[in-house]
């Protein structure tokens, strides 16, 4: 397969496949023109890397992946370990993101938002 047709397979931009390339992530063979072929197992690296990512992966956690991935004699629990990690991030920006919006929704709520020229939301970034 060439670049488009990968790309259009998996649904990643040739651009991020590129990318993925020049970081190491997947390496397709080369053809006596120079130009990329892809395989199968380049098409599946692929897709587990645009799935991991929309789950927010960092490319580090994707390269740990692929090579627990690539690994048959890994523990399931190192898998589950990277996940967990992860998942334990997402949690706290989740818990960020909530205290952000509780205060921004007490600032506004606080707010006229008349004529006047005092204003709470100026105040509350003027800070505690």
């Amino acid at each position: 397969m060439n670049i488009g047709e990968i790309a259009e397979q998996t649904g990643l931009p040739a651009k991020t496949i590129r990318y993925y390339e020049d970081i190491g992530l997947v390496t397709p063979q080369r053809g006596a023109n120079g130009y990329r072929v892809f395989r199968e197992t380049d098409a599946y690296k692929l897709t587990f890397l645009g799935r991991a990512r929309a789950l927010g992966f960092s490319i580090e956690q994707c390269r740990e992946l692929l090579a627990l991935w690539e690994d048959r004699s890994r523990a399931s629990a190192d898998v589950r370990a990277v996940a967990l990690g992860h998942l334990d991030d997402i949690e706290a920006k989740i818990s960020a993101l909530a205290a952000m919006r509780d205060t921004l929704a007490e600032l506004v709520q606080n707010c006229a938002g008349d004529d006047r020229p005092d204003c709470p939301i100026l105040k509350g970034l003027e800070g505690p």
